[in-house]
């Protein structure tokens, strides 16, 4: 079924993402409004954005960036930081950004490692967007059926904006780590 270890992994943490995502359906609503009343949404959100950045920051010092990639990383955080700041959405829904964000990358990893280990996968990148989405629409769907949730296919959308920022930002990073590792090679 898997085409090695790492795969295994990649799709154990990808659905252990979805099912963290779908098990805080009921609950997320009675969160956001516990710190909305209490001044804290906003502040939640922001501390939750720089813990994600700082630890993407900590896990790429380890592997001593080169100039390329350090630009690139700069510019993916830039971009994230406009979309969250011009979503004209509370903090609750700009969350989708991470969440299917993180599931699509597991998901892309996963098929990458597939096909690096001689499965066909056809364009892995757009496919990890397509089934990221599609758990997205499943995610609205279950909402449907919630008393107090509701299904809203702009959040859908959202899902796969949040799944193709994410893969677009882990193509960009992985093209800029390979061109400093060739540069690096061949001084």
């Amino acid at each position: 079924m898997f085409t090695s270890g790492r795969e295994r992994r990649l799709w154990f943490w990808a659905l252990a993402a979805v099912v963290a995502i779908y098990s805080t359906l009921g609950l997320a609503g009675r969160l956001a409004r516990v710190l909305r009343e209490r001044d804290l949404l906003d502040l939640s959100f922001i501390v939750g954005f720089l813990m994600v950045v700082g630890a993407i920051a900590a896990s790429a010092l380890k592997r001593r960036p080169g100039r390329r990639e350090i630009w690139v990383a700069l510019g993916v955080v830039a971009v994230y930081a406009m979309v969250v700041v011009r979503m004209g959405i509370g903090p609750e829904e700009r969350t989708h950004l991470f969440e299917y964000g993180l599931v699509a990358v597991l998901i892309h990893q996963a098929l990458t490692e597939r096909a690096r280990n001689g499965r066909r996968v056809p364009v892995p990148a757009v496919l990890a967007v397509v089934v990221t989405g599609l758990l997205g629409w499943l995610d609205e769907g279950i909402q449907a059926l919630l008393p107090n949730r509701v299904y809203d296919l702009v959040d859908v959308g959202r899902n796969v904006l949040a799944g193709f920022m994410a893969i677009v930002a882990t193509l960009a990073l992985t093209r800029a780590r390979e061109r400093d590792l060739f540069r690096r090679r061949f001084r």
